[in-house]
């Protein structure tokens, strides 16, 4: 049986002394939810920093029922963590032998300040002032914790998916505090396809007449907008082959009418049912603003580096390892964007081994099949 966890809380920043963003804008302080599992050791030198995935939370392994500040979005489905496999005594993340540490992110709705905080100058939600966030900010509180915490250097960053975006900024930006780097499914640099992908959804999203350009928490909501969203990125997380065999348990609810197409067939009921059931437990605005870091994410401008060899000259300085994993069914992150990354690292001598993972579950492999990931993370955290 999961253990129960609790959420804790990191306060930085302030009306006189503001977080400052990488787009230009502020913020007059800002919290972040976390958890942690295991203990520090002495030295403190063995914590682990995990990122989540766009719609995930800082909530990876354990029992957790309520968090403060997530309103109505933390549903009975998220109690369990999204790790539990990998995070635990004897797992992938050793807590018998490492400190794990995942936070929510900066414009995130599970406990950390995002569009649905109240803005203390004005007693309401953030709505649609809320500012962009990019990769980099999501570094910078981060790190902000780990000072807090009295951790000068992480045994490794690990992420997925758009976890594994900021994990590689981490590593590029703060080189001398990390020694080791897992990105799993993910990229260097935004290709053309997911910024059309992400784009169609902030559409979806944006058009809906509820939306009110961000400022709806007195009222319904982008409702179906955002269902629309999570519609359109369902189906390059989800392989269809899996699409396929999950709706075939499916049958076509009564109520799946709009106002005049009927739902004609099970595919079409599930999709639905998914967006459905994602607008109960997150925010449209949350969502824009993680889907805006992943568009606009390059990792040299993150960093602000000239190029490659300027990015890992540092991490190779630093002597740090790399561990990338691709799965070859992925239509979310192609294998293709890790073996750009793979070639950089190789070009510009970053110790690195790539994993390429063989699997029909597609991008949601790394939830879904631990055994497949979970010999090779051991190994290079043993190393």
């Amino acid at each position: 049986m999961p253990e129960v966890t609790h959420t804790q809380f990191h306060e930085t920043g302030s009306p006189q002394d503001p977080v400052r963003l990488a787009g230009g804008g502020s913020l007059p302080g800002v919290r972040l939810a976390y958890e942690s599992w295991g203990e520090l050791n002495a030295d403190k030198s063995n914590a682990i920093l995990l990122f989540h995935a766009l719609s995930g939370s800082h909530h990876a392994a354990g029992i957790t029922t309520e968090i403060e500040g997530s309103g109505t979005y933390w549903q009975e489905e998220l109690h369990a963590g999204w790790w539990e496999d990998m995070v635990g005594p004897g797992k992938a993340l050793d807590t018998n032998k490492y400190f794990i540490l995942c936070a929510n992110y900066l414009g995130g709705c599970y406990g950390s300040t995002g569009p649905a905080s109240i803005n203390p100058e004005t007693g309401k939600p953030w709505g649609a002032s809320f500012p962009a966030i990019s990769a980099a900010d999501q570094v910078n509180v981060f790190s902000s914790l780990l000072d807090q915490l009295g951790i000068r250097q992480l045994h490794a960053v690990v992420g997925p998916s758009v976890g594994g975006l900021i994990a590689l900024t981490f590593a590029t930006m703060l080189p001398d505090r990390v020694r080791n780097v897992i990105p799993i499914a993910s990229g260097f640099k935004t290709t053309v396809l997911n910024r059309l992908i992400l784009f169609e959804q902030i559409l979806a999203i944006e058009n809906d007449p509820h939306f009110n350009g961000g400022d709806y928490y007195e009222g319904e909501g982008p409702l179906y907008g955002l269902a629309l969203a999570r519609m359109i990125s369902h189906k390059t997380f989800v392989h269809l082959d899996a699409i396929e065999r999950r709706a075939r348990k499916d049958v076509v609810q009564p109520e799946d009418t709009l106002a005049w197409y009927k739902v004609q067939d099970q595919f079409q009921s599930y999709m639905l049912h998914q967006g459905k059931k994602f607008v109960q437990r997150f925010d449209a605005n949350t969502y824009l603003r993680i889907i805006d870091l992943w568009s606009r994410y390059d990792a040299l401008k993150e960093a602000h580096a000239d190029s490659p060899r300027d990015l890992l000259q540092r991490c190779r300085e630093a002597g740090q390892r790399w561990l990338v994993f691709s799965i070859d069914s992925d239509f979310c992150f192609y294998p293709e964007e890790q073996t750009e990354l793979v070639g950089h690292l190789e070009a510009h001598k970053v110790e690195n081994m790539h994993i390429t993972v063989h699997s029909e579950k597609g991008h949601d492999s790394f939830l879904l099949e631990p055994d497949l990931y979970t010999p090779h993370i051991a190994w290079m955290l043993s190393k």
